[in-house]
């Protein structure tokens, strides 16, 4: 049961390992941009480009999904980024197991990736757990840490799903010698559905707007309240006390942005229903200079 790439990586480590996939549950197909294409989930595409034999169900929600999955009579079934919590009569068929890409109980919920770091964590990690009905909130079977070292969460999902890969096959293969250990449920944080919203910055914190743009590269991104796409950016410095919004300077590739803490280097902007274009050359359009204002 998996929806996007990051479940794609997951199904393509147990073909790889032999495993027999008797069926795959996905989200339906969804209508997305402007012109409303007809788009199939990821891990859907990647089994009808591979010719692949396994039967794939889309249903609306698994209310009726009961007798479906039981005829096919799993093992196990492995979860990764569904989109569903699984009603108990589906978690009775067989032992079900999720793989989140986070070390539990931190951040439970839809996010955990953008939300290590939103938060500058220092490491994450992809827990496997026993799954019950509760949001990623059962016993743990195994989990695998890295170090996040400044990636952003592009860079971060690659990795993990490639480390979520391996810890499913290490899972199964030794399922009957592990034993599950309880989460510290005192200890659970938990991260939201990123909206669109999430990506507006203002020019409070140099630290936070460099989380958020590393956060939230790809989609939803960080704009300011007035459309204004920062599509490139990074500290310049992170203490000093600033009259937020101004330009520092002006450099040859990119200007220095005063925060109320600390200084944003800027590099590319991208101003609404217009490409993206060196923030130098928008300011110049703008009559922006040193002292005004950047909008």
């Amino acid at each position: 049961m998996g929806t996007p790439s990051f479940a794609t990586t997951v199904l393509e480590n147990l073909l790889a390992n032999n495993f027999d996939i008797v069926g795959l549950f996905t989200q339906p197909d969804k209508r997305i941009g402007r012109k409303q294409v007809l788009t199939y989930p990821h891990i859907k595409q990647y089994c009808l480009e591979t010719k692949s034999a396994i039967k794939i169900y889309q249903p609306q929600n698994l209310k009726s999904s009961y007798d479906d999955i039981n005829s096919l009579k799993p093992d196990f079934i492995v979860v990764v980024a569904y989109g569903h919590i699984l009603p108990q009569n589906i978690l009775d068929i067989a032992p079900c197991i999720n793989l989140h890409a986070s070390v539990l109980p931190r951040y439970r919920g839809a996010s955990p990736i953008q939300q290590a770091v939103l938060n500058d964590d220092k490491q994450t990690g992809v827990s496997a757990q026993l799954m019950d009905t509760g949001l990623d909130s059962g016993d743990i079977l195994a989990v695998s840490y890295i170090k996040i070292a400044g990636k952003n969460s592009a860079e971060l999902f690659e990795t993990l799903s490639q480390i979520a890969g391996s810890l499913t096959t290490y899972v199964l293969n030794n399922f009957v010698t592990i034993k599950p250990k309880p989460q510290l449920h005192s200890e659970a944080t938990y991260c939201s559905k990123i909206e669109k919203s999430h990506g507006i910055v203002q020019f409070d914190s140099s630290v936070d707007i460099y989380n958020k743009y590393r956060a939230y590269i790809g989609w939803p991104g960080i704009a300011m309240a007035n459309g204004l796409k920062i599509i490139k950016c990074d500290i310049h410095e992170k203490k000093s006390k600033n009259q937020k919004g101004k330009i520092v300077t002006i450099e040859k590739e990119h200007i220095k942005v005063a925060c109320s803490e600390g200084i944003l280097n800027i590099y590319t902007v991208q101003p609404s229903g217009k490409k993206a274009m060196n923030v130098v050359d928008y300011t110049r359009g703008k009559r922006q200079k040193v002292g005004d204002n950047f909008e």
